[in-house]
């Protein structure tokens, strides 16, 4: 199994910024793709950026320019550099990953959530 913990949300004003960081523990496992999602009340969840282990990225339309997915492979973390912070930026944050965890001669594909870090962007 793989563990992800969110860390950096919070309130911040229009046009503020803040970093999201995710950190990922547990067995033997390696990531394949890294994310950032978002749900708001009486949305379903949306993604925001994505990242690859390559280091391909992805955002979301309404993000892009504003926001910076980064990763650090070796140390296993997502982190998103949010800017120009907006009030409908306002939900909850989950980070992704999509790991391997290795057993014996094979290994299981998963799809793995954090807990979710609330980010309250006021007008």
């Amino acid at each position: 199994q793989v563990q992800l913990v969110e860390s950096g949300g919070g309130l911040v004003q229009a046009g503020g910024s803040l970093r999201l960081s995710c950190a990922a523990s547990g067995s033997t496992f390696s990531i394949d793709a890294m994310g950032w999602y978002r749900q708001s009340p009486g949305k379903q969840r949306e993604l925001v950026a994505a990242i690859s282990s390559g280091g391909s990225t992805n955002y979301a339309d309404s993000v892009e320019g504003r926001f910076t997915i980064s990763r650090d492979n070796a140390k296993n973390t997502v982190s998103l550099q949010m800017s120009s912070l907006k009030p409908e930026d306002t939900a909850v944050y989950y980070c992704n990953a999509v790991a391997r965890v290795y057993f014996g001669i094979g290994y299981n594909t998963g799809n793995y959530w954090g807990q979710g870090t609330q980010v309250t962007v006021s007008s």
